[in-house]
């Protein structure tokens, strides 16, 4: 009588399942309670937040509408005073065109100017009012006088200067100037002070002086922002010299008001179209410029 062999293969079938559950690399380990509460804590603040900043902020917006008299109604009963407006733009008339273009040229050149004095000054500025920088008897004074200059409209410092200087570009170029150390001032500031810690650290605990550490730990980081932000200046300054031009600081504003008074609705929309022209050419020359330096 021949004896039979014991079965062993269910009992290595079982063995070898264990050995592949315990090896498995997709086990996963049981995470501690205490950390579990953390992270549960850490997403459910910012949620609570969000639900009770939602209602807030709708109130706010509700508010604003009805203080602001915003009314879709009366948007809607004067889009017909609209179209007409707009029909009477058409055709343009381009008999001066000559003086457009020049008035536009003159334009162009108050903004380039405004914009390397402005720079220039909001970046001298910005040192002073970075908080990683300066000190805080002086930090706190040119934030002072940044919020100052930054309420005030450019138009408000266009009729200072075209008050002390004449009438012309050159009041404009100042007003231009002005106004940039308040508003990209500021940005610039932030920009520095946006930057990483580490190299500023590092240069400091080698004993660098504060000269060396804007010069090579502060500045390499916030150049490119530096440089896009000067870029939007200038677009900006572009189209801000067509309003100083109305209070008579040069450029092809006062010749945008004058047509208006005069009814010359063809000349107008010349003028517009021509800006129009000019502003996007700027805009797609910063925005390459732009793509190249990040």
């Amino acid at each position: 009588m021949t004896l039979a062999a014991p079965d062993t293969e269910p009992a290595t079938k079982a063995r070898s399942k264990d050995s592949a559950r315990r090896g498995r690399p997709t086990d996963k380990p049981r995470l501690d309670p205490r950390e579990r509460d953390r992270l549960e804590h850490a997403f459910r603040v910012p949620r609570a937040r969000f639900m009770l900043g939602v209602p807030v902020a709708l109130a706010v917006l509700v508010w604003s509408f009805v203080g602001a008299e915003f009314n879709f109604a009366k948007l809607g009963e004067g889009a017909a005073n609209m179209g007409e407006f707009l029909s009477r733009l058409f055709p343009p008339t381009w008999d001066k065109l000559d003086v457009i273009v020049e008035l536009l040229i003159e334009t162009l050149q108050m903004a380039v100017v405004g914009t390397v004095l402005g720079a220039v000054l909001s970046l001298v500025v910005a040192f002073g009012a970075s908080s990683n920088i300066a000190p805080r008897w002086l930090y706190y004074p040119t934030r002072w006088v940044m919020n100052v200059i930054r309420s005030l409209p450019d138009l408000v410092f266009a009729l200072m200067f075209v008050s002390a200087v004449g009438l012309g570009p050159f009041a404009g170029i100042l007003a231009m100037t002005v106004g940039s150390i308040g508003s990209i001032g500021k940005v610039f500031a932030e920009a520095m002070e946006s930057v990483d810690d580490g190299p500023v650290v590092a240069m400091q605990a080698v004993g660098a002086s504060k000269r060396q550490v804007v010069q090579y730990g502060v500045l390499p980081q916030a150049g490119p922002l530096l440089v896009s932000y000067t870029l939007l200046l200038f677009e900006g300054n572009v189209r801000g010299a067509t309003i100083l031009g109305m209070v008579g600081a040069g450029g092809i504003g006062l010749e945008l008001t004058t047509a208006m008074k005069m009814y010359d609705y063809g000349h107008l929309s010349a003028i517009v179209i021509c800006i129009i022209v000019l502003v996007t050419v700027i805009d797609q020359a910063s925005a390459v410029i732009r793509r190249k330096i990040t």
